[in-house]
């Protein structure tokens, strides 16, 4: 009796083990991933405006020429539904992964 109980034991330690291992190999690969997707340098700003009354992120775009992927990609943390008035917003750069 006392060998099938040590068995079990085992079996469940074994297993915690390997579940622990598992999340852990998750958890380092989701990081990986996320460095990789985003490159690892942030994007470099060579020149700014300042927001206007009025202005959207779809105008100044437009006005400076810029995609709407380049602009994006040179103000990562844009969130363009919150512009100020006097908030710079990148309008030249380089992105460099």
């Amino acid at each position: 009796m006392a060998k099938a109980s040590n068995n079990i034991a085992m079996d469940l330690n074994m297993i915690f083990i390997v579940s622990l291992l598992l999340v852990f190999v998750m958890a380092e690969s989701r990081s990986l991933l996320g460095s990789i997707v985003r490159g690892n340098s942030p994007p470099v700003c060579d020149e700014v405006v300042d927001v206007k009354s009025g202005d959207t992120c779809f105008v100044v775009a437009k006005t400076f020429n810029l995609t709407a992927e380049f602009f994006d990609a040179i103000n990562p943390n844009l969130n363009c539904t919150a512009l100020f008035v006097g908030q710079w917003l990148c309008i030249d750069g380089s992105v460099l992964n």
